[in-house]
């Protein structure tokens, strides 16, 4: 990355009180950025957002990306040059439960993101983040490349094949020199792989999961011990996505299209490699049960195919899974000792930047 290229420019960011967002909030407050952020209240108690006071230093507003009069008023109000989409529904289980919202969220809320872009002419790049769970996943050892078929079992997966469907078709209607808009827009997808780090409390998520447990004193229930993920800290996708910024802003025609952004063979391990890992680095170790109840189907084996991004981006991972672990263990002890989580998490940000 440029350290230069973000100081000074609009960022709007929406989700920006989310796990990821908050990540990258603070991140870009950190590199001179003026951060604009569009978003619910956030979505757990404790939560970083307010754990990190990443709210100081940027401009935050209260919306729902499902409201796109709001939506469009904020983007008019503020003109950012940047708009990163996170604001989602997350959840594969709780899409079950809750399809209507689920669609509602992630496909229309990137409709309304996207329109309030074409209905302005401030934005110059926009970047849609949807999940490696967008591709129809046939559980092959191989990982996904950009080009695979989108699909999806759930409705969470369903509606983030569907937004990146629906960025595409924006993308190449209004967006592109033979669509009906000449304005320049730089417009790309990005799909990442099961982030992990310190900070999360999301619902349904392991390592939020055992982290709530081991602080609490008590055992975890484990849904899925054998199933094998693309684990990666949440900075690696974030640098890759501010990364592929820069290269839009260049070169919006050469890098614009769908990446992938995931950790290396090697660290798709096992909900179970993880488990121990945490168990061996967690003072007092970690205690688990396995999970006998009819849980629905989630996908069993997942990778990406990250070829695209590090011939073309130059992107690759800088940490492995164990580092990776040990910085999730060092922020949440850090919260459990009462220390200040933002200078913590700036801490870690620096660090992972000094990375070659």
């Amino acid at each position: 990355m440029n350290a230069q290229f973000w100081k000074g420019k609009t960022v709007l960011i929406t989700g920006h009180t989310g796990f990821k967002g908050s990540w990258l909030s603070l991140w870009l407050q950190n590199k001179g950025a003026n951060v604009v952020g569009y978003a619910l209240s956030p979505p757990t108690t404790p939560n970083f957002f307010e754990v990190g006071n990443v709210a100081s230093g940027l401009e935050s507003i209260h919306g729902d990306i499902r409201n796109f009069e709001k939506m469009k008023s904020v983007v008019n109000n503020h003109q950012p040059e940047i708009v990163i989409h996170l604001a989602a529904q997350p959840l594969v289980r709780y899409s079950y439960n809750n399809p209507i919202e689920t669609y509602e969220t992630n496909v229309m809320g990137t409709v309304n993101v996207l329109e309030a872009v074409r209905q302005t002419d401030c934005v110059k790049v926009a970047l849609i983040i949807t999940s490696d769970k967008c591709y129809e996943n046939k559980e092959w050892l191989w990982g996904y490349r950009e080009n695979d078929p989108m699909g999806g079992h759930d409705p969470y997966s369903n509606s983030k094949g569907c937004a990146e469907l629906v960025t595409s078709a924006y993308r190449k209607s209004y967006f592109s020199e033979s669509g009906n808009s000449d304005r320049g827009v730089a417009v790309a997808t990005a799909r990442a792989g099961n982030v992990i780090g310190g900070g999360d409390w999301g619902l349904d998520r392991l390592v939020p999961d055992i982290m709530q447990a081991v602080m609490e004193d008590r055992s975890v229930d484990i849904r899925y011990p054998h199933a094998v993920r693309p684990w990666q800290h949440v900075l690696e996708p974030l640098d890759g996505y501010m990364c592929l910024i820069e290269r839009l802003w260049e070169n919006g025609s050469k890098y614009s299209g769908g990446w992938n952004f995931g950790p290396g063979d090697e660290d798709c391990k096992p909900v179970s490699w993880i488990l121990s890992t945490l168990d061996s680095l967690w003072k007092g170790g970690v205690s688990w049960n396995a999970d006998e109840a009819d849980n629905p189907h989630e996908a069993n084996y997942l990778k990406l195919d990250c070829s695209k991004s590090r011939t073309l981006l130059g992107w690759a991972p800088k940490l492995d899974l164990m580092t990776t672990i040990e910085l999730v263990v060092e922020w949440y002890e850090g919260y459990v000792g009462k220390q200040n989580m933002r200078i913590l998490a700036g801490r870690q940000i620096s660090r992972y930047e000094s990375l070659e």
